[in-house]
């Protein structure tokens, strides 16, 4: 296995150098490919079908020929139009050289029966000068020769294809508004916003002066847009937990936990490219620790969990829920890098749908129900918030549609997202053979829906900057009341730390009192 790994990476390594230097907008770089092949833009590497390649998973049953060019152009995606032609003639040569390498190959095998008929019925001697024997041979000879050729036109067609179609977009719902986050259709507006008698605080100030918020002097510990949640903050956020679990517990959820660490093949199954520059996701040292990363969202690992396994049509739909931390680069790092909003590792509540698709209307039926679930979540929570159909270039790769959910933030002045529901139809189940047996034991390609059910820090923003009083208290709402064991957070008498570092205004060791002075007695 591990001179496999060496010769495929000396592969990889040697395609990536070629495929550099002769990469043209099209359907991905492949070794020896000439200028013009097709290249996909960023296509020297794919996790997973190096994944593929090692025989760690089964090939992705792709279907590119169910994507129209006007789907893709609307897609805020790595390739266009053009890209997705030259996937598909790609795509249909492939299947050209697999069907003349099928025809070779029996053709084969009737050469090597009548080779062996021959020997069977006449001396070896006397067989070894018969004409027809001769020419069987030269014959498989030739065949061989030809299957050699068409082989290697295969894994290049191969290589070339999936390198660029697993930079695809999956098809898109025809309801689905076109354009940026500005074309977004507002479907419902839930709750009102509160009124303050004074200007309201932002969700940090708040937090400071209660004392349940870090985030200051921390770059040398923790690096920039982390945080600490101390005393109350930290109960509310295992209130939100415990709330959201038992919530969707009693709806028949399945509890998971999922590894943090994840090979980059589930990633890109899943439709996120760790690949990607910059990229989306933490990777671990490869000089140490071989192809893994950390996941920002437990629907990379829920995924992993059913990648190629089947499930009884029976048991379906499957909804799992899992509480996990989640770690984000957040490369565009001039927005609000102060705060909750943009952090690099949060903890959120994630729901996940495997459905069968014998009808078609499975996965939007389970989309629909993940949303009353989050409808009902912020609700009970008593925040006021909006909900958005979201448009073609916020759909990311592997969403069919997308609802967000966006929660009014008085501090900040505007709405903010606090979740997402997408329907991924069988995007992610080609990628990653997620299937169900139906009758028979037919097996067919299962369908997926994810949800945020909670996400921690955006939803902490918006129920402390709702919820403050004049004074910098916050109320608790009431179905957290039981789980925090206070109605209302006030402020501490005084701060539980104070700043003695030496690299920040005010900071630094106690001064030593002067000659002089007396020494303050202590009790």
């Amino acid at each position: 296995m591990a001179a496999r790994r060496a010769l495929l990476a000396a592969g990889r390594a040697a395609g990536g150098r070629r495929g550099a230097a002769g990469a043209a907008p099209g359907a991905g770089a492949s070794p020896g490919a000439s200028p013009g092949a097709g290249a996909a833009p960023g296509a020297a590497r794919s996790r997973l079908y190096e994944h593929v390649r090692e025989g760690l998973s089964a090939r992705p049953q792709l279907d590119v020929t169910a994507l129209s060019e006007r789907e893709v152009e609307q897609r805020r995606g790595p390739l266009g139009g053009a890209a997705l032609r030259e996937i598909v003639r790609t795509w249909w040569r492939l299947r050209e050289v697999r069907d003349g390498i099928a025809r070779l190959e029996a053709e084969k095998g009737r050469v090597a029966q009548g080779v062996r008929d021959i020997m069977a019925s006449q001396d070896k001697a006397a067989a070894k000068t018969l004409p027809a024997l001769a020419a069987l041979r030269e014959r498989g000879r030739s065949l061989r020769g030809q299957l050699r050729l068409l082989a290697a036109e295969e894994s290049e067609l191969e290589q070339r294809f999936y390198l660029g179609a697993l930079q695809l977009p999956n098809r898109t719902h025809p309801a689905v508004p076109v354009g940026d986050q500005r074309q977004a259709r507002l479907l419902q507006v839930v709750g009102e916003k509160p009124v303050f008698e004074v200007e309201p605080k932002g969700h940090l100030e708040l937090g400071e002066g209660l004392d349940i918020i870090r985030q200051r002097r921390l770059s040398h510990v923790s690096g920039h847009r982390s945080y600490y949640l101390c005393g109350a903050g930290a109960l509310l956020q295992h209130a939100l937990v415990t709330f959201t679990l038992r919530k969707l517990l009693s709806k028949g959820f399945l509890p998971m936990t999922v590894p943090d660490l994840l090979r980059g093949a589930v990633f890109e199954g899943c439709g996120v490219r760790p690949s990607a520059t910059p990229s989306p996701v933490y990777t671990i040292d490869p000089a140490r620790f071989e192809d893994l990363c950390l996941a920002g969202t437990s629907e990379v690992g829920i995924a992993g969990y059913f990648m190629d396994h089947a499930v009884q049509l029976q048991d379906l739909p499957l909804r799992v829920v899992c509480s996990s931390t989640c770690y984000r680069t957040e490369t565009d790092t001039g927005q609000e890098p102060w705060g909750l909003y943009r952090v690099h590792q949060f903890t959120k509540v994630e729901m996940f749908g495997v459905t069968a698709a014998e009808r078609g209307t499975e996965s939007d039926e389970l989309l629909d129900e993940f949303l009353g679930l989050q409808k009902e979540i912020f609700s009970e929570l008593g925040l006021h918030y909006r909900v958005l159909d979201m448009p073609t270039e916020e759909l990311g790769l592997p969403a069919y549609r997308k609802f967000d959910i966006e929660a009014w933030m008085p501090g900040r002045g505007k709405f903010g997202e606090i979740s997402s529901a997408s329907n991924c139809t069988d995007y992610q189940s080609r990628r990653l053979n997620i299937m169900y047996s139906g009758e028979g034991g037919r097996l067919s390609h299962a369908h997926t829906v994810n949800g945020t059910a909670c996400a921690v820090p955006r939803v902490l923003i918006a129920l402390l900057e709702c919820n403050q009083l004049p004074d910098g208290s916050v109320r608790v709402p009431p179905v957290l009341q039981p789980l925090v064991g206070q109605e209302v957070l006030t402020r501490p008498p005084k701060p539980l730390l104070r700043y003695i570092g030496p690299n920040q205004p005010g900071g630094g060791p106690p001064k030593p009192p002067e000659v002089g002075t007396p020494t303050p007695k202590t009790s």
